[in-house]
């Protein structure tokens, strides 16, 4: 009897490296396609597909918002899936190829009128069916996936350590994408529709199948889990009303929202805009042009992962995020300033950002576990999946409406689209201010927020250990 009951104590909150490697890989695959997404699917619907950029704007906000809507759904139902294989696996399990597929779809320039209005409607339409079919199944993959970090380790520090193995996996992802997308540029110079309709079967397999390696590598921790706390596998029995009423009155959640909404609104404008930066203002039509530029902010914030990661455990989360996006702001302002052929300074800039990027990565993710653990000392249960997915929610609502706009306005402002004999159009001086404000002013004012809002973050060190201890004593009290 004894032995029994002292078994589950045996499962350390420290983890092995088998079990960090198999969870980072989770993020692999929607990285890749994130990464292409974010960085290419603007300039392909106005520049290969032909839609007008107003139009374009439009199919992905309209795809984001709709897909962002079904981000709580997903939470509330994998809270509350009871199987076998636990809460979270069979969500990644079911969603892996179609995931795969409809990626793929997203690069298929269809036929569907020989008008030019009928065109734009057909393609309209089919691009935001696929986006919403996409989002969806991007949300059933990678929500359930996320809401594993707060699960496989309690440990304040662990979880830090954790998430950065996940982010290396996800910049890596970034950077395999990039990569990919420059070679297979390369070898489709002038066909703009075979090169991306290829980087959509690649990036399609590549983005399914890491996903079945952190299921095989997680299991048998994630077992080792619910025999030691039996809660992280319960079903939630609130209902899903009275659960947004009770997250949204936690107040640091609400901090962390806020810190993670203008890091990623940053991010994100600042991504969108980037291939037309590239092209129409710094003059540069090469294949390999975005992917460097991407490249140099990918690759820094990977590599500055591990620094940042020793840093929170010296200075804390909050003096982390504080020093990433000073370098960040500073360089967004220097990108405003830029003047075409500074090619060596726009790469300093890019290295620049991938310092504040790398933190913007790591540190919100890291902040929601300990929110979620406050939240099961209110309750009484824990509810990874609805936190998880508002913050998922707010990240596709954040992306929708950048993309949505910075195309707006490059409509307004009259770009001129490239065509087979002029590539790369000279703007008209609005389209190119419009470009420059995107990636300059309108960032830095979002992390100038973030930087407000960290400083106020109520939950430091200490303050999380009096929750762990809590909780501890409650466990001891219920046994």
């Amino acid at each position: 009897m004894n032995n029994s009951a002292d078994q589950p104590e045996a499962v350390s909150e420290k983890l092995d490296l088998k079990t960090k490697l198999a969870y980072g890989a989770g993020d692999l695959g929607p990285a890749i396609t994130a990464n292409i997404l974010i960085f290419y699917l603007s300039p392909f619907l106005t520049d290969v597909a032909g839609l007008n950029p107003g139009l374009a704007g439009q199919t992905q906000l309209v795809g984001k918002v709709w897909d962002a809507v079904n981000d709580p759904m997903v939470g509330v139902m994998s809270d509350k899936t009871r199987s076998r294989l636990g809460r979270r696996y069979p969500w990644i399990l079911a969603g892996a190829i179609p995931f795969g597929v409809f990626f793929f779809l997203q690069w298929i320039v269809p036929k569907f009128s020989d008008t030019a209005a009928g065109q734009q409607s057909g393609l309209f339409w089919y691009y935001t069916f696929i986006s919403i079919a996409f989002g969806w199944l991007y949300t059933v993959v990678n929500l359930p996936y996320t809401a594993l970090t707060p699960e496989l380790t309690q440990d304040y520090d662990e979880r830090t350590s954790l998430n950065s193995f996940r982010f290396a996996f996800s910049i890596g992802g970034s950077i395999i994408s990039v990569v990919l997308v420059g070679i297979i540029g390369s070898m489709f110079p002038q066909d703009l529709q075979q090169r991306y309709l290829v980087i959509g079967i690649v990036c399609g397999i590549l983005g399914a199948l890491p996903l079945f390696w952190c299921v095989w590598g997680t299991f048998d921790r994630m077992k080792a889990i619910g025999l030691q706390r039996p809660e992280s596998e319960l079903s939630v029995s609130i209902p899903i009303v009275q659960q947004l009423k009770i997250a949204f009155s936690n107040r640091p959640f609400l901090f962390v929202v806020g810190i993670y909404l203008c890091s990623w609104l940053s991010f994100q404008l600042t991504a969108a805009i980037i291939p037309y930066f590239v092209g129409s203002y710094m003059r540069l039509g090469s294949p390999w042009a975005v992917p460097s530029v991407v490249l140099a902010v990918q690759l820094t914030a990977m590599l500055v992962l591990p620094i940042w990661n020793a840093a929170s455990q010296r200075i804390g989360k909050r003096g982390v995020y504080a020093a990433g996006m000073v370098l960040w702001i500073i360089a967004q302002g220097g990108l405003f300033f830029l003047q075409p052929g500074q090619l060596p300074l726009m790469y300093v800039l890019a290295v620049m950002s991938g310092f504040g990027v790398s933190v913007a990565y790591l540190i919100p993710w890291s902040m929601l576990p300990d929110v979620i653990e406050l939240d099961e000392l209110q309750t009484g249960q824990r509810r990874e999946g609805i936190f998880y997915s508002f913050v998922t929610f707010l990240q596709k609502v954040c992306l929708g409406i950048a993309v949505a706009i910075v195309l707006q306005s490059l409509d307004w402002a009259g770009y001129v689209k490239p065509t087979g004999g002029d590539p790369l159009p000279v703007q008209p001086n609005d389209v190119l201010l419009a470009i420059r404000l995107s990636i300059g002013p309108v960032p830095t004012i979002a992390l100038l927020i973030g930087m407000v809002l960290v400083y106020f973050y109520p939950i430091t060190r200490e303050v999380h250990a009096e929750i762990r201890l809590k909780l501890h004593e409650r466990k001891q009290n219920q046994s």
